[in-house]
This record gives C-alpha cells, sequence and structure tokens, in this order.
C-alpha cells in the first residue's frame, strides 16, 4: 500500500440513549428536554470514545437539550461487543453507539454475527488527527531521529496505541512503516486498554518507545511538558500544537485522520431517525460544542443522515480491504 492519504481515514464516537419525556416530546420539538439520556461507550474509560460520550452528555445537559444523561461502558473485543449489543437492540429507538474507525476496524479483525452495516448511521461528529508521541526523556528529538532509528531495527522499538488490533492507534503505525518502507509485519506494537486510558502510564513509563494516538488524550501532559509530540497526521497543521510539523511536511507522505460518530439500532424508523438527527444538530449547533472543539483540538466533521450512511459504507469497505491486505482478518 502506498503513503497516499486514504479516504477511508476520514477520522475514531458516542453513544446516545433518548428516552422520551412524558408528553413525548424530543429536544427540537420545542418542548421540555428529554430525561434519562444514556451514553453507551463500546471500550474502556479513559480513551477517546469515553472523553467523547462524556463530552457529548455535558453539552447536552448544559443546553438543556436533555437532563440525567448517563454514560455507561460496555468494553469487549475492540468495541465489537457494544456493536453487538446495538445491533441486538433492534428497534430500540432510546438507544444509539458512540462508534468510529476503531469500531469498524475490529469487525473486521474479529467478525462476529453483528457488523457496522446492520446499524442506523445518524451522524458523524469529528476528526482527529493522530500524532506520534514520545516521553520528555525519550533520545528522538524529532520525527527523523525516529524514522531512522526505526528503519534499522524496526523489531526493537516497541510502539503502543489505545486500540485492539484493526483499530486507529493500530493502523497508523502499520501505515507509517509501510510508508517509510518497514515491513509490517515487523512492527512491534502494543495494544493498551480498550480505549487508550492504559497507553498513557505506559508511555511515561517507558514500556513502548513511542505511541501513535490521538492527541487530545494527552494535551494535559503535553502542556506540562512530560510528553513530546513528534509529528501529527493531519493535511495540516494543528493550531493546538503549535510549532508541530505534519508528517507531509516532514518529508513522509502520509495523511491519517481518525474520526467519531453515531448509531442507532436497526429497524429505529425514520421517524426516530430524523429525531436523532435534530438532537445532533442541536449540540453541533452549540457554542459549547464548539468550546469543547477548540479545547480537545478536534476537527468539525458533521454529516447526518444519507451523507454519514454513505460515508460508513466506503469506510467499512476501505477498512475490510486494508485488514485484508495486512492479513490481518480472521
Amino acid at each position: 500500500m502506498s503513503g497516499r492519504a486514504r479516504p477511508l481515514y476520514g477520522t475514531l464516537c458516542v453513544l446516545l440513549t433518548l428516552t422520551v419525556s412524558a408528553c413525548g416530546a424530543w429536544p427540537g420539538a420545542g418542548d421540555d428536554p428529554v430525561d434519562g439520556l444514556r451514553i453507551m461507550v463500546p471500550n474502556t474509560p479513559g480513551g477517546g470514545y469515553d472523553t467523547t460520550a462524556r463530552t457529548v452528555a455535558r453539552v447536552l445537559e448544559e443546553t438543556g437539550s436533555a437532563s440525567d444523561v448517563q454514560v455507561f461502558n460496555l468494553p469487549g473485543a475492540g468495541g465489537t461487543v457494544g456493536l453487538q449489543r446495538i445491533v441486538d437492540e433492534r428497534g430500540n429507538q432510546e438507544l444509539a453507539l458512540q462508534m468510529g474507525l476503531g469500531v469498524v476496524g475490529a469487525s473486521h479483525v474479529t467478525p462476529g454475527p453483528a457488523t457496522v452495516a446492520q446499524t442506523t448511521p445518524i451522524a458523524r461528529l469529528i476528526d482527529e488527527p493522530g500524532a506520534v508521541v514520545v516521553r520528555k526523556d525519550s533520545p528522538y528529538r524529532t520525527i527523523g531521529d525516529l524514522i531512522s532509528a526505526w528503519r534499522k531495527a524496526p523489531a526493537r522499538l516497541r510502539v503502543g496505541g489505545g486500540s485492539s488490533l484493526g483499530g486507529p492507534d493500530h493502523l497508523l503505525p502499520m501505515e507509517l512503516a509501510r510508508t517509510i518502507g518497514i515491513d509490517p509485519k515487523k512492527v512491534e506494537y502494543v495494544a493498551y486498554g480498550g480505549g487508550g486510558g492504559d497507553l498513557l502510564p505506559a508511555l511515561l513509563d517507558g514500556k513502548v518507545d513511542f505511541a501513535t494516538s490521538g492527541f487530545g488524550e494527552f494535551l494535559d501532559q503535553i502542556d506540562a511538558g512530560q510528553l513530546r509530540v513528534l509529528a501529527v497526521t493531519s493535511d495540516q497543521p494543528v493550531p493546538a500544537l503549535d510549532g508541530v510539523p505534519t508528517l507531509k511536511a516532514s518529508g513522509i507522505p502520509l495523511v491519517f485522520d481518525n474520526w467519531r460518530g453515531i448509531v442507532a439500532p436497526p429497524g429505529i424508523g425514520a421517524a426516530a431517525r430524523q429525531r436523532w438527527i435534530r438532537v445532533l444538530t442541536e449540540l453541533h449547533a452549540s457554542r459549547q460544542w464548539k468550546a469543547e472543539l477548540a479545547r480537545h483540538g478536534w476537527t468539525d466533521a458533521f454529516a447526518t443522515g444519507d451523507t454519514f450512511k454513505a460515508y460508513l459504507a466506503r469506510q467499512d469497505k476501505a477498512v475490510a480491504e486494508l485488514v485484508a491486505e495486512l492479513g490481518l482478518n480472521a
């Protein structure tokens, strides 16, 4: 595979469960906000999906679109346990799944009865560029230093990520290795947690030589000088990381973005789907959400309904092809 930017990385994620209020109104209908909204995260606390879900929940409450919003985690098999749950909840208008590229990848690496194509696409929310990150005392001061050492001894450098096999943190170093002439099968990738919560301590403790992940999860440690970002994987520099080059600007022709969005169970009906779209459109339009995009370094990638449905179908196909190329499919 070449180092060209792949459309599948349009870039990892919120699961929402919406309960109709006593009078049957939904947010956006001009009536009272709903109660009992639930957000399911298909991996462990502390990672990108979890952060996004809890941010969505808080903003929905702050804007008055919902009250008593609950977030819960249902980890397992790279997110496919959550995927199976959403598919099994056919017709449940009060449930939706936070997901993204990681769930798509996991569904092909550890295939099961449930598929992304069975869900009801609601909205894509954000893109998040990946980042190549090292701890402050790392001998690799630039992305060039790291690449040079990696080429000399690919199997000796351990790269950590918060994704299971097939997830964005895993696919990124595979793509990067292929782009710079390293056989991806020689990459020593170590997965931490179901969503990145265990990756930070592993990186800080020196258990891995570098990490590939969304930088938003590490902003506090980056600002504190505990971690150093060598490069970002976006097409353009990231405002939140002043002075950090892109891979492209460093002479590495690769662009890689993760994305996060929301799907609902199959069979919920057109009216319920439109209600979901209306709720999330209100979220997207709020000043609170715009502030969270800036705070986390997320890129607004809002798309709903049939537009997101077509995008998700392209992603599913492209990821399946990539997983097969890498020999990761079961």
